[in-house]
């Protein structure tokens, strides 16, 4: 029986200035150039944070939506922009608001992240032995992931359940059996390096142990990423165990390889698995695996 096929989503930017890598996209445009470069090199899924023509975050509907409509403009890629806000104790419908607004003027996005749990988000300087800060938390009660989780399935949007450790997983869990996600869950497993010491370690054992715990009374699409980190190093471990790989620039620079595009990224990605016997998914392909047909 052939093997399912692999789910490349490149995540394209996130909070990435280009002091590390020049091709960090930023607008609009760049956005949906990268996006259909991707697309090209196979990947079916990008991920995206709205920005300024300088880098700066960018909030507002108006950010996303311009985005959205110019990579829809180039490419059939699937879309999954962040769910963010200005602070990591905004509330939750102000998190919420610019995709509310985007679903309601018809520029739905296919998938948005929701962060199964609340984290110490301090910065551990290695070298120095110290933290760069200390009181920082990414907030995100009970609570308030049951109102994202109910206002996305009335918005008609995937969830991307973001899963850094195992008590985020348990949680994903509880959600699924209160009725609250639909199947085919979309898992994203997270490995974090680079002073931030919130999720797994991004070592083979760090990604077993999520597997561990994977759902086993629930349909699920799982995938990997890696902040802070080369995931090229773990791609075979994921694609041999039937995971989906999530990663690009925005993540890591991947300096080793000098200054890459997101599509070399994806591009390499490809051929791993093709060396594996696995193929790529196609957009319309991926759509159907996950549940969005």
């Amino acid at each position: 029986m052939a093997q399912k096929k692999l789910i490349i989503e490149m995540r394209l930017n996130e909070y990435e200035m280009r002091d590390r890598n020049r091709n960090v996209p930023w607008t609009a445009d760049e956005l949906a150039r990268d996006a259909a470069a991707c697309r090209e090199a196979g990947a079916s899924i990008v991920h995206f944070h709205a920005r300024t023509a300088d880098g700066a975050p960018a909030f507002d509907y108006e950010s996303y939506r311009d985005v959205i409509q110019a990579i829809r403009a180039s490419s059939d890629v699937l879309i999954h922009p962040t769910l963010g806000g200005p602070a990591h104790n905004a509330s939750a419908s102000d998190r919420l608001a610019h995709v509310v607004r985007l679903a309601e003027s018809n520029v739905r996005p296919d998938f948005v992240p929701m962060d199964m749990g609340t984290s110490n988000v301090d910065i551990f300087d290695e070298a120095a032995g110290r933290f760069v800060t200390q009181d920082q938390i990414y907030f995100n009660t009970t609570e308030t992931l049951r109102y994202f989780a109910e206002q996305l399935r009335k918005l008609g949007v995937k969830p991307s359940l973001e899963i850094w450790s195992i008590p985020m997983m348990r949680l994903a869990k509880a959600f699924h059996r209160l009725g609250l996600f639909d199947e085919p869950l979309l898992l994203s497993l997270n490995l974090i390096e680079g002073g931030l010491i919130t999720a797994h370690p991004g070592t083979a054992k760090g990604l077993r142990a999520h597997l561990d715990f994977l759902p086993e009374n629930a349909r699920h699409e799982w995938f990997v990423t890696f902040f802070g980190g080369n995931l090229l190093n773990l791609a075979g471990m994921v694609i041999v165990e039937g995971g989906h790989i999530a990663t690009g620039i925005g993540d890591y620079p991947y300096p080793e390889l000098g200054q890459p595009t997101n599509a070399d990224i994806a591009r390499r990605i490809a051929q791993i698995a093709a060396d594996a016997g696995r193929e790529v998914a196609t957009p319309a392909e991926a759509r159907e695996m996950l549940g969005l047909n």
